[in-house]
Formats: C-alpha cells, sequence, structure tokens
C-alpha cells in the first residue's frame, strides 16, 4: 500500500462520453476544425486563466460563430466507473486517495452539484490551481499539499502523456485501461 493514490477523473472514475463530439456537431463543424480553433485558449481554460465565458468569445472572434449559452456545461453528462469507484473506496480504508484532475468550470461545478468529488480525501482541479497535466508542476504541488514524496504516491491517468510525466518525477504511475487491469495492477 502507497500512502498516496492520484486519481484522474475523465476516463479514470468517470466515463464522460464526447463532449468535443456533442459540441462540434452542435456548432456544424468537425473535432478537427473546433480543435484548432480552440488549441491555444484551451490550456488556458483548463488552468484557469480564462473563463468559458472568455474561451467562447475567441472562439467567436476566429471562428465567426456566435455561441449563445455555455456549451461546455451543457454537453457535459459524466458517468462514474462503478469498478474504478470501488476500488477507490478499498483504498480510501488505508490510504489517502485524492482527485488529480485537467478539468475547467463549467464540469467542476457539475460534478460538485452531482458529488462526483465526495468519494475523494481531497480534490487538486487544475483550474483552480493554474497549473495543468502533464505539466510536473502539477504534480509537484499535489506530492506538496499532501505533504508526501513522489516513491510514496501512485497516479492513475488514462492519457500517456501524463502518466509518463508523473513516472518522470518518480510517482509509480499507472495507464488507466479498465477497472480490472487497475485492480490487478495495484495489487
Amino acid at each position: 500500500m502507497k500512502k498516496l493514490y492520484i486519481f484522474d477523473m475523465g476516463g479514470v472514475v468517470s466515463t464522460d462520453g464526447n463532449v468535443l463530439a456533442r459540441i462540434s456537431e452542435y456548432l456544424n463543424i468537425s473535432g478537427e476544425e473546433f480543435t484548432s480553433l480552440a488549441a491555444e485558449n484551451e490550456i488556458e481554460l483548463s488552468e484557469g486563466r480564462i473563463t468559458a465565458q472568455e474561451f467562447w468569445q475567441r472562439f467567436f472572434r476566429v471562428s465567426g460563430k456566435e455561441i449563445k449559452e455555455e456549451l461546455f456545461g451543457k454537453f457535459f453528462d459524466p458517468r462514474l466507473n462503478k469498478g474504478t469507484v470501488a476500488i477507490v473506496e478499498t483504498l480510501k480504508q488505508e490510504s489517502r486517495v485524492v482527485c488529480g484532475t485537467n478539468t475547467i468550470e463549467p464540469h467542476y461545478l457539475k460534478r460538485i452539484e452531482r458529488g462526483d468529488y465526495q468519494l475523494f480525501d481531497d480534490l487538486y482541479a487544475s483550474h483552480i490551481m493554474g497549473i495543468a497535466k502533464p505539466k510536473a508542476a502539477f504534480f509537484e504541488y499535489i506530492l506538496r499539499k499532501e505533504q508526501v514524496e513522489a516513491r510514496d504516491a501512485i497516479f492513475i491517468d488514462d492519457d500517456p502523456e501524463n502518466v509518463e510525466s508523473a513516472a518522470e518525477l518518480g510517482l509509480e504511475a499507472i495507464l488507466f485501461r479498465d477497472a480490472d487491469t487497475l485492480k490487478k495492477e495495484i495489487g
């Protein structure tokens, strides 16, 4: 058992569906076009340097598509992964388990309203921290706040780049595939 387990939220603890696909369809553009138009602003949004409203204003300036409502929240409908939730609940009996997630305010607020984050001992959200994965500072911030050495922590994420970044800092890092595989990998 490690002292600290850090779980990513989307794609690990929850299956969020593809918000990008829903937004792209709503705007009648391809996912690639949306990503191309939004790329520079997505990082600023996930690090809390701009609001969702500012994001959509900037998106309008580059796309010409007027957005009259906040689409990230409108199309966000996460579902908890029961298998992963069970793993978190088991780990909490002997260790500290926190959520370390790249998120944006509309998704964060929806999860707060639903109680999704209550599963964890604490929450580290990129838009509040001002730092997003895969930056090393994201992991260093959590370790410092939790007062845990990297060697005493496990990080679980579905993004290989985030897993690699955590591993480079000395955390045991696991690429999430599914709950059954994770249960075996944690041991």
